[in-house]
């Protein structure tokens, strides 16, 4: 059995819910406090034993690359001032194993994925999404990981989520447990009504895919939203060979919609060595004023 070592992080949507704001930035170089939403997702990667790391993205998406690359004016001014610290964490983002590859037109989910095709070669692979930003003691694409290794198969990572959000997701129509944590799938349906949904456990921007997927998604009919959904192709794989689902008990920020995007914000300020008394003290002195 091949180790997992790449991953494919899609980047290339236009960022449409955070306009205007994103008419010119990458949506995902918008900052959870003072770090873009991307480097939680290349870290948890890293963190997770990922070798290889290609990024998907588009047009406008050239910050992201330059935020993983050298800024030599930067660093000598911050030596020059003695502000090390800062000057180890802008090193920190440089001299990663990152490719980068553009999807031209914007069709989907799974024709970003399609791109990585050449890059991933004929090993499994994992694919996740910048809008999750996953908080648990093991990280999540570890957790796929190891779910691989024990079940030598594709592992999707689901979590409940309220029956009548199951348009917005993914979502799984399960069979018997594999194990405590793991569940056979009869089906993936992409964003289905809530009448209509066989389940509330909803994917949720992490996959461990097998390579036999870049066939199927080369043959992919477009679907929900007129684009190439990889939920899609993930169900017709699960028709040829098992496709499993993991389930996430740990934390989960949606940073693709506002709300979601301030949240985070707020929950990792509270954490943040730098802010998170004066963050405190801020929000007990607003109380009043919410109720």
């Amino acid at each position: 059995m091949k180790k997992v070592r790449k991953a494919v992080i899609p980047a290339a949507g236009l960022g449409t819910r955070f306009l205007p704001a994103t008419k010119a930035m990458a949506k995902e170089m918008l900052p959870i406090v003072d770090k873009p939403t991307i480097q939680f997702i290349v870290e948890e990667a890293l963190a997770s034993g990922i070798e290889d790391i290609l990024i998907i993205t588009g047009k406008s998406k050239r910050p992201i690359e330059d935020h993983f690359d050298s800024h030599l004016e930067l660093e000598a001014n911050l030596e020059a001032k003695g502000q090390h610290d800062l000057l180890e964490e802008i090193k920190d983002t440089v001299g990663l194993n990152l490719f980068f590859k553009r999807q031209s037109y914007p069709k989907g989910l799974g024709d970003a994925v399609l791109q990585a095709k050449a890059f991933v070669g004929d090993e499994p692979f994992v694919v996740m999404l910048g809008d999750d930003l996953m908080v648990d003691e093991v990280p999540l694409t570890k957790q796929l990981i190891n779910a691989y290794e024990e079940t030598h198969a594709s592992n999707i990572a689901v979590m409940p989520v309220p029956k009548d959000q199951t348009d917005k997701y993914g979502v799984i129509d399960p069979e018997a447990k594999y194990s405590d944590e793991i569940y056979n799938v009869r089906r993936f349906v992409e964003k289905p009504q809530p009448e209509d949904a066989p389940s509330n456990l909803a994917i949720i921007g992490r996959y461990l895919l097998t390579p036999e997927i870049f066939e199927l998604l080369e043959t992919q009919e477009r679907g929900a939203g007129n684009e190439v959904q990889l939920t899609d192709a993930i169900d017709r794989l699960n028709k040829t060979q098992r496709v499993f689902a993991k389930i996430f008990n740990g934390k989960r920020y949606d940073v693709g919609n506002k709300l979601g995007y301030m949240e985070t914000i707020i929950e990792y300020g509270l954490t943040h060595p730098d802010i998170k008394n004066d963050l405190k003290e801020y929000l007990l002195s607003i109380e009043s004023d919410l109720g």
